[in-house]
């Protein structure tokens, strides 16, 4: 089954790329009126590519992290392929809802919109939610101590950062609107009404 889970993880790996690369180009036109990258988060990028590409590249061809190898039950790697499934459905829907309006950083353009459709109409951060189950299903699908879990353990401080900077800078650009959409709306999970 390990080479089965490696296999579903690199699948949904290059599941990402594919959904990402059309906005990417989006992302880079239209002129910037804000932009908001710290130090930190450029640290906690670079580390969050190393535990969730890296590290799991070195683990699936090298036998070089053996060591830290544990073993699920299969219920369990079954239920990471779920979540990795539904991660990516995620990370599309989120994707197709904002359309131009994704940016790869913390960043307002001049023609952004505040989108609260689709989604969005039930929480405000589904591109983090997406990482989160991915960061879930990486431990279950990976199954060693390095190249499982270290995603999950810097995601948490990322998210926190980004959140609450992608927050202000939203409250920043669209005022009374965007608390209005707070009130309403979960970060990670929708609001009970």
């Amino acid at each position: 089954m390990k080479i089965f889970y490696e296999l579903a993880y690199w699948v949904g790996t290059i599941a990402q790329v594919v959904i990402r690369y059309p906005y990417q180009k989006t992302a880079k036109a239209g002129v910037k009126t804000m932009q908001l990258v710290s130090l930190i988060e450029k640290i906690l990028l670079v580390l969050l590519t190393l535990v969730a590409a890296f590290i799991p590249l070195i683990y699936s061809l090298t036998h070089w992290l053996d060591f830290a190898n544990y073993r699920l039950p299969i219920w369990l790697g079954l239920c990471g392929l779920l979540i990795l499934v539904v991660s990516l459905f995620v990370f599309w829907r989120a994707h197709s809802d904002l359309k131009a309006n994704w940016s790869p950083s913390l960043e307002i353009r001049a023609d952004q919109t505040l989108v609260m459709d689709g989604i969005y109409r039930l929480i405000r951060h589904p591109m983090y939610l997406s990482q989160l189950l991915w960061a879930i299903a990486q431990i279950l699908l990976m199954q060693n101590w390095l190249a499982g879990p270290l995603n999950l353990l810097f995601f948490i401080p990322f998210y926190l950062l980004r959140s609450f900077a992608e927050e202000k800078m939203m409250q920043d650009r669209f005022g009374d609107a965007y608390r209005d959409y707070m009130k309403n709306t979960g970060g990670l999970i929708p609001k009970g009404k």
